[in-house]
């Protein structure tokens, strides 16, 4: 395959991976939410509403967990370009309440191995201050990636 023809399949892949990631269910809570993939990198930004706030009127930690673990799965979903995977466990950390604005979280690959990987991500506030970040793995499974609605 020539070098253009494989750039052409793996940004298709990416576009692909952004359609899965809109396609899932959970998504119609986060439907503002954008995500960008790339090489070993996946961008999320998500607009914060009142609808993800605690009692004390600040982000639930389940919103900074789901951002986190999905920009570090998309980094680690970039290199698999056949089977689907799972994240097998994640460690998260919050750093400090956000209570407008946006989030962005990136997620970069930190190491690759035949079936398991380690990703890590950052959330940020709109104003660019680190409010969480956490470090996940990440294991292939037998589900072909073309089997999924949402990837084709």
């Amino acid at each position: 395959m020539q070098y253009k023809e494989l750039e052409m399949e793996t940004e298709e892949h990416y576009q692909k991976l952004e359609m899965l990631y809109h396609s899932a269910n959970i998504q119609e809570f986060y439907s503002d939410s954008k995500i960008h993939v790339a090489h070993e990198k996946a961008e999320i930004l998500l607009p914060i509403e009142p609808k993800f706030f605690h009692g004390s009127q600040a982000i639930h930690g389940s919103v900074y967990f789901k951002l986190l673990d999905d920009a570090a799965y998309f980094a680690v979903a970039s290199l698999v370009k056949d089977v689907f995977i799972v994240t097998s466990s994640f460690q998260i950390n919050l750093i400090r309440p956000v209570d407008r604005g946006n989030l962005k979280a990136i997620g970069t690959v930190r190491s690759k191995a035949r079936n398991l990987f380690v990703a890590e991500a950052t959330l940020y506030s709109d104003k660019g201050k680190e409010v969480a970040f956490g470090t996940g793995q990440f294991m292939k499974t037998p589900k072909a990636l073309t089997e999924l609605e949402g990837y084709s």
